[in-house]
């Protein structure tokens, strides 16, 4: 193998390796745990995940984010309310349990859900 062809495959291997090494950085810093624990009678039938806030990444804040939904009698979430949890989580946490969905029922029900964030999961 000629010198210049030696030279073209360890550039490859280099490239490659950037690659790889580029990809790993970025789903570690886009692979975000959250998880959400519900408490009530009802069953969800659709979860929506929250977005991690960009600037609760960039600052590395975690946390949990606990919230009271109100759901009507369809399953729709009617009304949210936060009980706690940091500011930056909250209005995301708040935006993806709006979109939940809960098997219908009777009445008018409560429900207490729990967003965690963690982000260098």
């Amino acid at each position: 193998m000629s010198l210049q062809g030696k030279y073209l495959k360890a550039l490859r291997l280099i490239a490659i390796a950037a690659a790889l090494l580029f990809a790993i950085g970025f789903v570690s810093q886009t692979a975000v745990a959250q998880t959400a624990e519900q408490s009530g009678d009802r069953k969800v039938k659709q979860r929506v995940s929250p977005s991690y806030p960009e600037l609760a990444r960039q600052t590395k804040i975690s946390g949990t984010v606990k919230l009271e939904a109100t759901i009507s009698p369809s399953g729709q979430v009617k009304s949210v309310k936060v009980i706690g949890g940091h500011p930056l989580l909250a209005g995301a946490a708040e935006d993806a349990l709006r979109k939940w969905k809960y098997e219908p029922a009777g009445g008018e029900s409560t429900s207490v859900v729990e967003f965690h964030f963690n982000p260098g999961m």
